[in-house]
């Protein structure tokens, strides 16, 4: 997108067209305070903005709002990762260190395997605080 825009400042106007451009083209890739003057940042932020509205009136989107994948892109570029082929590498082991974590601590304290999001940490060390 930054690209294809010119990777200069852009009206919201345009951003807006853009989405709608890609949405019918079938389409779906998009795409912190650490970064908020570079300027792939700032795009992303008017994506933010932008684009959920969009999607809404599109119809076909159940959950509009960007997760965190639609700016880790921009975090890895401003670390210097500019090769985009690893990207999804880089999503994949951070998914897989995270099932191996639960599953650690699955084994640790005997219990079976579960959903990432069924027990918090608080929740584990009050079962077995006793």
């Amino acid at each position: 997108m930054r690209e294809e825009l010119g990777g200069k400042d852009v009206s919201d106007e345009v951003i807006k067209e853009y989405v709608w451009k890609t949405l019918k083209s079938g389409q779906r890739e998009f795409a912190l305070k650490h970064i908020p003057n570079d300027p792939l940042f700032k795009l992303v932020s008017q994506i933010y903005n932008v684009a959920p509205d969009i999607l809404l009136e599109h119809g076909k989107t159940k959950n509009p709002w960007p997760n965190v994948d639609a700016h880790s892109g921009v975090l890895l570029s401003a670390y210097g990762l500019t090769q985009q082929d690893f990207y999804t590498v880089l999503f994949g082991v951070s998914r897989g260190l995270g099932v191996l974590s639960q599953l650690i601590w699955d084994r640790a304290l005997g219990m079976p395997l579960e959903r990432p999001k069924s027990y918090s940490t608080a929740a584990i060390k009050a079962m077995f605080a006793n």
